[in-house]
């Protein structure tokens, strides 16, 4: 817990950005039937009933300190996708940058493992070279300012009934212009004097 609070204490570097990464699955729903549209004095009216159409998968990656974030919709959450999403995190948003400070949960596909089996071993070493990881702690995923994000986009973005993954995609692609535009910024204040204090029973007792 104290190493995420350390990185997000740093001061904005741009050659060394601190990007925060997550993803969430979002099933996809049609309607059973078509919706009665709305009339004055009468709201849209939606059948309860629905056909589901499978799952999506959203990853999303935000850069606190600059307010910037970036979705991609894929259709599963492999350690290719994983890969795949990594290597335009590097070539294509933070070309720049020495290196990128990434926090991310510590699952089993957000590994070098995934880089070489997506890759040919130069090309994973190279993107692996570029990245600073830095693990949530189990049960500490509250961590990530990226979840706080991917709850944004849910509330915002994807509450309505979603076909399939290419409506799905330019919503999100909409909502991250929209968002992106209004360069919203967090201000992260817990710190780690504050762990220490508020979470005092997660720490070991010393006894002399």
């Amino acid at each position: 817990m104290e190493d995420i609070l350390e990185v997000y204490a740093r001061p904005y570097d741009p050659q060394r950005p601190v990007v925060c990464m997550d993803e969430v699955c979002k099933q996809l729903v049609s309607e059973a039937r078509a919706p009665l549209p709305s009339k004055p004095g009468q709201p849209r009216r939606v059948d309860f009933e629905y056909r589901r159409e499978g799952v999506c998968n959203v990853f999303l990656s935000c850069e606190p300190l600059r307010g910037r974030r970036q979705v991609a919709v894929t259709d599963r959450r492999t350690k290719a996708d994983w890969a795949h999403y990594v290597r335009d995190l590097v070539d294509l948003h933070y070309p720049q940058a020495d290196h990128i400070v990434l926090v991310m949960d510590n699952l089993n596909t957000h590994s070098p493992a995934s880089l070489y089996e997506a890759f040919p071993p130069q090309e994973a070493k190279r993107l692996w070279d570029r990245l600073e990881i830095h693990f949530t702690p189990k049960h500490g995923s509250w961590l990530n300012v990226a979840e706080l994000e991917l709850s944004a986009l849910s509330r915002q973005c994807l509450g309505d009934r979603i076909p399939n993954r290419d409506q799905l995609a330019r919503k999100a692609a909409a909502w991250e212009r929209a968002r992106n535009a209004r360069g919203g910024k967090v201000d992260w204040r817990f710190t780690t004097q504050d762990a220490r204090i508020k979470l005092k029973r997660l720490y070991p007792v010393i006894h002399d």
